[in-house]
């Protein structure tokens, strides 16, 4: 029998509670965390958040950069908004957001449901349609201008092999908004159908199971299934969609600079004439206010899906 000795009988530690760090100790321990942010704090702070706050600041200004800036108040908001190109810019860029959506919009999902539904060459239809992505925009832009030629374009090539009557592709107001539309839908082809696939991809397949054997066909399980199941990423799509479009530039540049009749004028187009053909900076940051508040509401609604959804 073991006999317990008195030293054998040790007080039991006290637990120490740790009171809570102090802001100070905290930011010190934080500080490699700190170190590794600061790089992208630094390259949002220049080229983000100063441009737009020095173009508000500009906005207000009469400033060639040459002279002394003299401060203007709103004078520069209401020579822009006298100007005779102001209302059909904004007129083309929501006309040009309309039919990019209608297009760009509608038919990446449907070529991502084709996509979706083939068990061979997926892999290989998948780069096809992600392909006009990785040209640079300027490259895409001029190969359809030689496609849109009155002459020997392919375009009007394809309807004279058809015997139908050629077209003035980028030469007529009627004909030259819709042709910009065609060149950026093929341009960001690839991108949408790719993110509507993933998200095809993570609907449950037990779902369109059961709405075969209840006996849906393929619009109905479309329809009460895969768009209910993707509707956060569509309207987030719909959403990001409308703030790229309405800051079209490099088409109307590239392809019709404005013309025909400013037909295809945008506001970003009409926001670089004033700067760097007029040297107007004043006004062309105006015109930048203007386009940033507009799309500050589509900004808040994306991002308040977003937060929901996470």
């Amino acid at each position: 029998m073991t006999v317990l000795q008195k030293n054998d009988f040790r007080p039991v530690p006290e637990v120490v509670e740790r009171k809570p760090r102090k802001g100070g100790r905290k930011v010190r321990d934080n500080l490699t965390a700190y170190g590794f942010l600061s790089g992208a704090l630094i390259c949002f702070a220049l080229f983000s958040w100063y441009p737009m706050i020095r173009e508000i600041i500009l906005s207000f200004q009469e400033n060639n950069f040459v002279d002394p800036p003299v401060w203007v108040g709103t004078q520069n908001y209401t020579d822009v908004f006298q100007d005779s190109a102001f209302a059909p810019a904004w007129k083309n860029t929501a006309m040009f957001t309309l039919l990019a959506l209608l297009c760009g919009y509608i038919i990446p999902f449907v070529i991502a449901l084709v996509l979706n539904e083939l068990r061979h060459a997926r892999g290989y239809l998948r780069f096809v349609v992600y392909l006009p992505v990785m040209l640079p925009p300027a490259v895409s832009v001029l190969l359809f201008k030689w496609f849109y030629d009155p002459g020997p374009g392919l375009f009007n090539q394809i309807l004279d092999l058809f015997h139908l009557p050629t077209l003035a592709w980028l030469d007529s107001t009627d004909t030259a908004l819709i042709s910009l539309v065609i060149v950026s839908t093929w341009m960001n082809l690839g991108s949408g159908t790719l993110i509507y696939l993933a998200a095809l991809q993570s609907v449950p397949p037990e779902l369109y199971e059961a709405a075969e054997l209840d006996g849906a066909g393929i619009f109905r399980r479309i329809w009460h299934v895969t768009i209910p199941q993707t509707r956060l990423i569509l309207l987030v799509m719909l959403l990001i969609q409308i703030i790229a479009t309405m800051q079209v530039f490099i088409e109307p540049m590239l392809l019709t600079g404005g013309g025909p009749e400013d037909a295809t004028v945008s506001v970003v187009y009409l926001m670089y004439q004033y700067a760097f053909n007029f040297g107007n900076y004043g006004g062309g940051s105006a015109l930048g206010v203007m386009l940033m508040l507009v799309l500050l509401v589509f900004s808040a609604a994306y991002l308040r899906i977003s937060r929901e959804e996470k």
